[in-house]
């Protein structure tokens, strides 16, 4: 079963979860990018979706994005 998600449960996620901080007061879907303030006082962009099954949780100071190498 699917959960539907609001945006004051993506909110109590956030506040539960991560030392993020949820600035976007809206959600349309999951592709949609959501605000966030890092616990160092970035803001960054995610969506919803990989911010909880990606653990994306901070900003790309914080948490780099990983490099991929090709050979």
């Amino acid at each position: 079963m699917n959960k539907q998600w609001s945006i004051d449960k993506i909110k109590q996620y956030v506040e539960k979860n991560s030392d993020s901080q949820l600035l976007s007061t809206e959600y349309r879907g999951f592709s949609q990018k959501l605000e966030f303030k890092c616990a160092c006082g970035n803001d960054f962009e995610k969506t919803f979706t990989k911010f909880k099954n990606k653990n994306q949780t901070k900003c790309d100071v914080c948490q780099p994005p990983k490099v991929t190498e090709t050979l």
